[in-house]
């Protein structure tokens, strides 16, 4: 095993409080699941997965040191992160004052978007990218990898292997949790994309994503 048990068990706890707060990924995913059910949230996840990987890939490669160290290019990717969660923001609260369709009724479960090819479309696409660039975007991931994945590092075995296994923990704690929260969501769909409660829902989830942003730009290293 790259990782000795005594320091990938306390990383593994670490790792699950960390991914269970609340943020912008969670917030991706209830707008997903309200616009096309857990099927599209669930590209959305393989997105937010895929950028971690890119993280963790860029730690391994030594960039992420560079990426701190360098005042402007962290600089450049924190306020690009942060006007890309403003703008999905802004978006989510835009769908929310357009009214609905004469008649529509709340979506139940099998309503949701299929699984298969359907579900790999442009939507599909979409969410996957809104998923990853917000997430590559996101200089906190990058800050997570370079001062807390080394602290479980046991210097005196292969850097580069412990490296990519923690990485690997990471995305999967991440890739169960999102998942489940997506299909807890995707459980209340019928009465969470009822026309007032998804309005609320959409600003609320808009607010929540320029708050980010917000607070992505203002933060500090």
């Amino acid at each position: 095993m790259p990782v000795p048990p005594e320091l990938l068990l306390p990383f593994l706890a670490a790792s699950l409080l960390v991914t269970v707060i609340p943020g912008a990924d969670m917030a991706l995913v209830t707008r997903q699941v309200l616009l096309g059910g857990p099927a599209l949230a669930r590209r959305t996840v393989l997105g937010n997965l895929t950028g971690l990987l890119v993280h963790g890939a860029a730690l391994a490669a030594g960039l992420s040191a560079l990426l701190v160290a360098s005042a402007a290019a962290y600089t450049t990717v924190k306020y690009a992160g942060a006007a890309y969660l403003v703008w999905l923001g802004v978006q989510a609260i835009r769908t929310a004052r357009e009214p609905a369709p004469a008649g529509a009724a709340p979506a139940g479960p099998r309503d949701a978007a299929p699984a298969g090819p359907g579900a790999g479309g442009r939507a599909g696409r979409g969410a996957f990218l809104q998923g990853l660039v917000s997430t590559v975007l996101n200089p906190k991931p990058a800050l997570f990898f370079l001062t807390f994945l080394p602290q479980f590092v046991d210097p005196g075995r292969g850097v580069l292997p412990q490296t990519l296994t923690l990485t690997a923990v990471h995305v999967l704690v991440g890739l169960v949790w999102l998942t489940a929260y997506a299909h807890l969501v995707g459980r209340a769909r019928a009465v969470l994309t009822a026309p007032r409660v998804k309005a609320w829902l959409e600003r609320t989830t808009g607010a929540v994503l320029i708050a980010l942003g917000v607070r992505v730009a203002f933060e500090r290293r």
